[in-house]
């Protein structure tokens, strides 16, 4: 087994902090410590690997900004988290994450965060956004200027992104069609409810969830499509409006977010019949599977997204940037109240 910056730190009583400057000859250790550390890692026979190297090469550290469209939206908490887990297994190697906090689907917002993270001094960025000609060339503008990008949740293919990493949202939406078709009334009367109409994730499950309702030869209209912006409140007041003007829907396709909004719309009202789809597995739509209101979820394995975004941008420089990595598809997995947790 090959010897680690952790094991030498436990053997020469130092943070894994202090032998990585020492072997990365950065300031800051004293010269009897560094001594020590050196000493034994010869004697343990520490081999410095490529990522090492380079980051010595380097001289300065890792930093990669993360923009989300987090606030107000519990769900990327877990895609959070999965950045989070990156950044700690990294920490030997000096990398830390910032996440850049943006509220909904505002493409004006977006880019002033982007064009702010191109003058923070990121290594490289990671950003689920807006799938508009003016964030593509924002994001171009960064890949010009030397720093990579990887598109997390949503995919941004016309941007020049190193790679996609998340869910294939139009198999989500086959999926999500397939079990409305085996569950819900034969005549469908559907409210559609979507985040924005400008992430292409969002009109990729649309777009499934009908061809599969075709495909299943399912005899369906569509009410009204609205955009929640991913925010309850908006969902909740829109949601009750329609259904108080449409007493014929009897099944709502939640998008994206917005999921505790239309519940409470659709239990305010007492429709409780309505068949619902929706998608992950935050705290409010398990709360409303569990009860019986949503009849069923679809998860997206959000955790492992932002983990694996942020390992491939680490490993695409580690290598150079010789070689494009490829998308990363996260799984489609069916959630009912049976499976929750698993």
């Amino acid at each position: 087994m090959s010897v680690t910056i952790k094991d030498i730190a436990k053997a020469a009583g130092v943070s894994r902090g202090t032998v990585d400057r020492v072997l990365h000859n950065r300031a800051g250790v004293s010269p009897d410590a560094v001594k020590r550390v050196r000493e034994i890692a010869d004697a343990m026979g520490f081999v410095p690997n490529r990522a090492g190297k380079i980051l010595a090469a380097r001289k300065q550290p890792l930093k990669f900004g993360c923009l989300l469209p987090d606030v107000g939206n519990p769900f990327f908490l877990d895609v959070i988290s999965g950045f989070r887990k990156a950044e700690a297994e990294l920490a030997d190697y000096g990398v830390s994450v910032d996440i850049c906090h943006v509220r909904g689907f505002d493409s004006a917002a977006h880019k002033k965060m982007l064009e702010k993270m191109a003058s923070a001094g990121y290594s490289g960025i990671c950003c689920a956004t807006v799938d508009l000609p003016e964030i593509q060339l924002a994001i171009h503008s960064l890949i010009e200027e030397g720093i990579p990008v990887i598109a997390v949740n949503t995919d941004i293919p016309d941007s020049g992104r190193l790679c996609y990493v998340g869910p294939d949202y139009f198999n989500a939406g086959l999926t999500s069609a397939a079990m409305v078709a085996l569950t819900a009334e034969k005549d469908l009367h559907i409210l559609v409810v979507t985040g924005s109409f400008h992430i292409r994730g969002h009109n990729d499950r649309i777009r499934g969830f009908f061809r599969g309702l075709s495909d299943h030869k399912a005899s369906y209209s569509v009410i009204q499509t609205i955009e929640s912006s991913d925010d309850d409140e908006k969902a909740y007041e829109m949601t009750k409006q329609i259904l108080r003007e449409n007493e014929e829907i009897n099944c709502i396709f939640i998008a994206a977010a917005g999921v505790e909004g239309v519940c409470r719309a659709v239990q305010e009202l007492g429709k409780n019949s309505v068949t619902i789809a929706a998608f992950d597995e935050t705290e409010e739509t398990v709360k409303y599977l569990k009860a019986g209101l949503i009849d069923f979820t679809i998860s997206q394995e959000p955790e492992l997204q932002g983990y694996t975004a942020v390992t491939t941008l680490f490993s695409y420089l580690m290598s150079g940037g010789i070689k494009k990595p490829e998308d990363f598809i996260t799984g489609t997995i069916i959630k009912v109240p049976e499976n929750l947790g698993r």
